[in-house]
């Protein structure tokens, strides 16, 4: 398996998401790093089939010092890919803005879930909408600095 180098991860093969993430990265996390006024990170994940790293562009709020995600696949009645990803290996590695570290991804229970939705609702509301759409519960998933 491939040691981790942030410059050799594979780039999503959504146009959009791929170039935010280029933009993101190549500023030092000064440009592109919100999402129509949600605040965004780089999460880098080791694939579950390839072994390769991976990066993607995802909302986040923040709860204490910790930063949580949801695996909300713009409503998808099928969870996003990435999230099968940190299901089989938690350890990734994040940037938030100019800083970039490592961390452990943990899906929460139903019960934190049901505390911190509000929080996550205020940085992107159309999540409520995405969750009322489909009959899979959404994941959200807390990344705690390793």
């Amino acid at each position: 398996m491939p040691d981790y180098d942030p410059t050799a991860v594979k780039l999503s093969p959504n146009p959009h998401v791929r170039d935010q993430a280029v933009r993101y990265e190549e500023s030092g996390g000064t440009r592109d790093t919100d999402m129509n006024g949600s605040p965004c990170l780089l999460l880098d994940y080791r694939g579950r089939v390839s072994g390769g790293w991976h990066r993607t562009v995802l909302i986040y709020a923040e709860d204490g010092d910790s930063r949580l995600i949801v695996a909300s696949n713009g409503g998808s009645d099928r969870h996003p890919l990435w999230f099968a990803s940190i299901e089989a290996d938690p350890e990734v590695h994040v940037r938030v803005l100019g800083e970039r570290f490592r961390a452990r991804a943990e899906v929460l229970p139903p019960e934190e879930k049901a505390r911190v939705w509000p929080l996550l609702l205020e940085v992107f509301p159309r999540y409520e909408e995405y969750q009322r759409g489909t009959d899979r519960d959404i994941p959200v998933i807390r990344l705690r600095r390793a």
